[in-house]
């Protein structure tokens, strides 16, 4: 398809609508076909801008739902599968969650864009460039703008094993580059590892602790940043539950479920937008109608509120909107148009079950007090969520391909710039406030174990679910020598980190963050050189 730039603009069209290779998989738009059918040759600019606009707005959409839905779902998920009360075995159940449930979360973005890219041999390159791309991106720019913002003393043991698992897996990945395919065996040793990893990240903690005679506690960076006020948690739909004491009125009184559901579904906290500076006002205006949209088909379950967040008549309505919305933005919605016997649309028997059970629902409940099966919808708003964030990163794959066609950039540059940067952009803002707020240790650790879960789970379960019956292993062969600068620079990174963060005795200041962002700097121009033919060598 990449030829269809230097055919004469009247023949785009033509060629892009009889060529297979220019047809998308998956997605709800026809990227290719827009800006070369659509629009004219001559506004060609004007379509580019457009597509970069909405990339940037599919970013915010990937973030507001893995931050505000996703990984609360995921949260209540796993507190509500805690079975024991005993404290050590809390715990520990508070630790698997850090490094499983947490890491899936803040990982979702990456893995989703990654298990989406891996699906269409076409689109492989940019998971590979996205992966090792934000691998490189977190472990210099991240890592160095901790310690560029507050110099301090890394966890010496955490930080070892991290670096450790991280080039083992980076190693992995190497090989299965230069044979250039991956079989069942080593797609699921990749899951294996991360498996191991937990396990080597239980027993440490716990062995740590019993030698300081303390007993396993929740620790690691896995835990929450604290907020700010500048990074408060927002209240999506929650206001009513959420006033502080001068707030609430001195009697109780019963709220009607009409005024339950509009102040529900209303995404803005009105005192924080009056005392918050304009541009943050600017970027909510942008996000609430995505957030709007999420509160209509995304049950959120909190487990710290009273309520828990029950909703009553919005969580009758999400038992109709959520399994809709999954039915619709699976396979792009070919499930939820098939007519049963050519008769009967699926959407619409959705449609008729959904009602029913949202009326016994509402029925059967009250607005005071949860119901006992409330954390089923926590499962649901899970669900919901990963169908919102998987329909996101398809249209995301969708239009960087395109914008590769019409620019005649690879996938893999691509790749560890824009989709790199996109998923990666939310870690850098979250670690750099954690690292303000006086946690550098645990920010620099998030840097490492963060991309473990995201390289592993990403390639492995990518693969995996790219492979059939009859079809077991995967082909990935690198398109360009910049596959190979690419797993090289992020292979060296970790060594630099490796080598020179003991000889610093782990006292990390401004120097080793200087370093770090200049060898960035300088991994991307070779990059770029590579990519525009400036750099010639031999490939692999």
């Amino acid at each position: 398809c990449w030829e269809v730039r230097k055919r004469n603009s009247s023949e785009w069209c033509r060629f892009v609508r009889s060529n297979p290779d220019c047809r998308l998989e998956g997605g709800f738009l026809d990227y290719l076909e827009g800006v070369f059918c659509v629009f004219p040759p001559r506004l060609l600019p004007l379509a580019v801008t457009l597509y970069a606009l909405w990339l940037l707005y599919l970013f915010i959409i990937l973030g507001v739902t893995a931050e505000k839905f996703f990984c609360p779902n995921l949260s209540a998920i796993s507190t509500n599968l805690k079975l024991s009360h005993n404290v050590a075995v809390f715990s520990l159940t508070s630790l698997l969650h850090g490094v499983t449930f947490l890491a899936f979360g803040n990982g979702a973005p990456d893995v989703f864009s990654a298990v989406v890219a891996f699906s269409d041999p076409r689109t492989a390159g940019l998971a590979i460039g996205a992966v090792f791309g934000a691998g490189v991106f977190v472990t210099t720019v991240v890592a160095g703008g901790i310690a560029l913002v507050k110099p301090f003393t890394a966890a010496s043991r955490p930080f070892l094993r991290d670096v450790i698992f991280y080039m083992v897996a980076v190693f992995l990945t190497f090989m299965v580059l230069y044979f250039g395919r991956i079989t069942l065996g080593e797609a699921l040793g990749y899951l294996g590892l991360y498996v191991f990893y937990v396990f080597t990240v239980v027993l440490c903690t716990w062995i740590h602790r019993r030698q300081r005679g303390e007993g396993l506690a929740p620790t690691t960076p896995w835990e929450p940043e604290m907020p700010t006020d500048a990074e408060e948690p927002e209240s999506l739909g929650t206001n009513s539950g959420d006033y502080s004491e001068e707030y609430r009125p001195l009697l109780p009184s019963r709220e009607t479920s009409l005024h339950i559901l509009t102040t529900a579904l209303s995404p803005l906290d009105y005192r924080k937008w009056r005392r918050k500076p304009w541009y943050w006002r600017l970027f909510k205006v942008f996000k609430v109608p995505v957030e709007l949209v999420l509160l209509l088909t995304v049950p959120v379950v909190d487990p710290d509120k009273d309520d828990l967040n029950w909703k009553r008549p919005l969580n009758c309505l999400h038992i109709l909107t959520s399994p809709l919305l999954c039915i619709l933005t699976l396979k792009s919605g070919a499930y939820g148009l098939y007519q049963i016997q050519g008769i009967f649309p699926v959407w619409g028997l959705v449609t008729l079950v959904g009602s029913v059970l949202a009326i016994i629902t509402f029925i059967t409940t009250r607005n005071e007090e949860p119901p006992k099966y409330h954390c089923v919808f926590a499962f649901l708003g899970f669900l919901a969520s990963a169908m919102w964030i998987n329909a996101a990163a398809t249209e995301l794959v969708n239009i960087l391909r395109t914008l590769g066609i019409i620019f005649q950039l690879s996938n893999t540059v691509l790749g560890l710039t824009l989709l790199a940067w996109g998923n990666s952009i939310g870690d850098t803002f979250s670690d750099l406030t954690m690292a303000r707020q006086g946690y550098p240790r645990m920010a620099f650790s998030a840097c490492f174990g963060g991309i473990i879960f995201n390289i592993l789970v990403g390639v492995g379960l990518g693969c995996l679910l790219q492979m059939t019956s009859s079809q077991l292993v995967v082909k990935l062969e690198p398109d360009s020598l910049l596959v190979w600068i690419l797993a090289g620079a992020l292979g060296l990174s970790l060594v630099f980190s490796f080598v020179s963060v003991p000889a610093q005795c782990f006292q990390l200041g401004k120097a080793y963050g200087i370093c770090l962002i200049l060898y960035y700097l300088a991994f991307l121009c070779v990059a770029l050189l590579t990519e525009f033919r400036v750099i010639h060598l031999s490939v692999i």
